[in-house]
Parts: C-alpha cells; sequence; structure tokens
C-alpha cells in the first residue's frame, strides 16, 4: 500500500495548512473520525448546524433559534468539525506519512458495512446522533483503529492527564486512559456525533425540536461506512478539519 495514489478532501488545496503534514510539516493534533460523505444530506445539514465545514474549512450560516445564541451552543463541537470519534485526537509520536500509511493498510484491509440509523438523542447532557441500534462492525473498526495506529502515538503528558479528571473515573477507565491516551475506548466506547455543548433541561426543551426539525429525516437514512477520514488541527485551538478521506476497500 505505501506509495499508492490516494485521494485527498477536496478543500484541501483551499487550506494551506491542512497540507502541511504531507508535505513534511507538523500537526498539533491528528484524530481518526467518521464523518459523512459530501454526497449524504447529513454532511450539509450537519454543518450548516455547526456553522463550519470540516471539508473546506468554509464558515456557514446558522439556523436561527429565538431566544438562544446558536454560535455560543455550537462552539465547541463546530472546533471539531461534523464527526464521530473512531481515534481520539493525539499528538504524533512518529511523521504524518507513517501514520498515513498505517491508516491506509487499516483502510484497505477493512471491509465496508452497513451503519444503524442514526438518531437524535441526549447523551450525557449534550444532544448527540447516536446509534439507534449496537452494531459490532463499527465496534470492532473503533477497536482495530484504537489499536492499529496507537504506535503513532505520544503518550499523553502529566497536564493532558489531569485534564480528564481521573479521580472521577472508575478503576477501569483510569487504566485505559494511561495504556491508551483515553478512557473512552473498546467497551466504554460509544458513537456519537454531538451537536451542542451540554445543555440544561430548559436550554434543551427548546433546542432539541429545533435541532430534530432543521436534520429532518437525513439521521436515518440508510448509509455505509465506506472511509476513515483523517483529521488535523494545525495549531492549538485551531479548528480540525479533514486532511483525507480514505476509502475502505477489503
Amino acid at each position: 500500500m505505501k506509495g499508492t495514489p490516494w485521494y485527498a478532501a477536496s478543500g484541501a488545496l483551499a487550506n494551506a495548512w491542512r497540507d502541511a503534514p504531507r508535505r513534511g510539516g507538523k500537526a498539533v493534533r491528528v484524530a481518526l473520525y467518521w464523518a459523512p460523505r459530501l454526497d449524504d444530506p447529513l454532511h450539509a445539514l450537519g454543518s450548516a448546524w455547526l456553522g463550519r465545514d470540516a471539508e473546506t474549512g468554509a464558515t456557514l450560516p446558522q439556523p436561527a433559534l429565538p431566544g438562544l445564541d446558536i454560535a455560543e451552543l455550537t462552539a465547541d463541537p463546530r472546533s471539531y468539525g461534523l464527526h464521530a470519534t473512531l481515534k481520539p485526537p493525539f499528538r504524533l509520536r512518529t511523521g504524518w506519512h507513517a501514520l498515513r500509511d498505517a491508516a491506509m493498510d487499516l483502510a484497505a484491509r477493512t471491509r465496508p458495512f452497513a451503519l444503524p440509523p442514526l438518531m437524535l438523542a441526549e447523551h450525557h447532557g449534550f444532544l448527540a446522533l447516536v446509534e439507534s441500534t449496537k452494531s459490532a462492525e463499527l465496534q470492532a473498526f473503533c477497536d482495530a483503529c484504537v489499536e492499529a495506529l496507537d504506535a503513532h502515538r505520544a503518550p499523553p503528558t502529566e497536564e493532558e492527564i489531569a485534564r480528564r479528571r481521573p479521580e472521577r473515573m472508575t478503576e477501569r477507565q483510569r487504566r485505559l486512559l494511561q495504556r491508551w491516551g483515553y478512557h473512552y475506548v473498546f467497551e466504554e466506547w460509544w458513537f456519537h456525533v454531538t451537536l451542542t455543548r451540554r445543555l440544561t433541561p430548559e436550554e434543551r426543551a427548546m433546542v432539541q425540536p429545533a435541532l430534530a426539525a432543521h436534520l429532518g429525516d437525513a439521521p436515518a437514512l440508510p448509509r455505509r461506512l465506506t472511509e476513515l477520514c483523517l483529521f488535523s488541527q494545525a495549531a492549538p485551538g485551531a479548528p480540525f478539519l479533514i486532511a483525507e478521506r480514505l476509502p475502505l476497500l477489503g
């Protein structure tokens, strides 16, 4: 697979820093995410809700919510882009090309598979799209992303570990944090596409119907997972963008 031509995100040339890792430059952090395909209605609708397209980096007009500041409600998920986490953001221990080769290898041996219909739900205080039923194939793919790419992850610093508040975790979660740099992996992981910050019950009562109306039937549409998306971050606090979409070819 090494050296095989691959296709990049359509907006890469419009964001010079995003191409930097492929030219030998630096990315502060990278992540492996699921993101809707460009021809999936969820891509346009979800990006408009967040106010930013992670494919192109473009700022998008957001729907109006009378009495609420939607830009503030979506500020945190907007910085990460429309996605569901497979391997959480990490600093690179190796170079971009080594990571990309490993991701390509994983994508090449993984067969596309059907995703369960998604549904809008309250999730740990956030509004998010979640699986309507658990998918063993999706869980196995996420587990493979965590394990197969881990040699390229720099270990977290003591400060990064402290920010995770390990004193609030279960013993199992603390072990996962120490070993894998994040505590929501393997059996602790869940598929979710975060669309708001944590909301009060009063805010959720206003936002959820508006968000459901905005998304319409797009979450529940039949879809297959056919790509592994590499996201990268140029600098601390910078937004994440899709650096590359790697097709599953297994």
